[in-house]
């Protein structure tokens, strides 16, 4: 809220510097007072009341013109009097050769200081120039951020709205949250920690997953041999079976324990021994 009170104060100090009017000298107060003057010229008169870089250019460029015709048409007129007045007068004004050089040579550094007034003023119109456009600049840039300026309450308000909405929610959560809703709920240094050891713990998982993986291959080749020798285990057992069967039909027919009755407990011994080794139910 304090930020939005500050940015509040600071449009309203640009507002203020936006109110008063940014003129250098009013061209245009005297001229327009005046109830008999009419402009001649074809610049718009709008330019007076919104000025800009190419209308005070135009307004400029006029003015030059204006007073350089008056210029000449005052001293033409001057001249024109003074001649008539030396022609006229009594006595009549009579000018030597040698007030003609005098003259001359004051009218020479007249004219020298004149120059040198006229580049000073030069320089000095050049800078005001360039200090016009720079202010011109400022000028609009603070218009823009003044603008933008504007937009930031209403979006800081909204902001502020929804921070204190979140710290409503996450305080009802808090309140019949779970370990991981605590976890979540945790200051950045515990939150850090907590990602270093899940980390750690799964670089670990990782590398015993590795090694499983990597005793696959042995452990599918150890199963193959196993699968294969019980496969020649249950042959076996099929031809044991089969002779005892034979040796119970002899032993039933009137003969005693042979040679394959005794084969056949001996392979069941064995295939006991295996099943037993393997773990598997027979």
């Amino acid at each position: 809220m304090a930020d939005s009170l500050h940015v509040q104060n600071v449009i309203q100090g640009l507002r203020a510097l936006r109110e008063e009017p940014l003129s250098i000298i009013g061209l245009s107060e005297p001229i327009s007072a005046a109830p008999t003057s009419h402009r001649t010229s074809d610049v718009s008169e709008a330019a007076f009341e919104n000025p800009s870089p190419a209308s005070l250019e135009a307004d400029l460029s006029h003015y030059k013109e204006l007073f350089s015709k008056l210029r000449f048409s005052y001293l033409e007129q001057v001249t024109k009097e003074k001649f008539l007045r030396a022609i006229v007068g009594d006595p009549s004004l009579i000018v030597e050769h040698t007030e003609n050089l005098e003259l001359e040579s004051q009218l020479a550094e007249i004219k020298a200081v004149l120059k040198a007034q006229k580049e000073y003023v030069g320089e000095m119109v050049k800078e005001l120039d360039v200090r016009g456009r720079d202010l011109s600049r400022r000028y609009e840039t603070i218009t823009l951020q003044t603008t933008l300026l504007s937009s930031l309450p209403p979006q800081i308000e909204e902001l502020d709205h929804t921070l204190v909405e979140l710290r409503k929610q996450n305080q009802s959560a808090g309140n019949d949250t779970n370990e991981t809703n605590l976890e979540m709920a945790l200051p950045l240094p515990a939150t850090l920690q907590l990602v270093e050891e899940r980390k750690a713990r799964l670089e670990e998982v990782n590398r015993q997953l590795k090694s499983l993986q990597q005793a696959v291959p042995r452990q599918t080749r150890v199963l193959e041999s196993e699968e294969r020798e019980l496969r020649k285990l249950e042959g076996e057992r099929g031809r044991a079976v089969q002779a005892a069967r034979e040796a119970v039909e002899r032993k039933s027919e009137g003969g005693g324990a042979d040679e394959l009755e005794m084969r056949g407990r001996w392979l069941r011994g064995v295939e006991g021994a295996v099943r037993g080794m393997l773990e598997v139910e027979g």
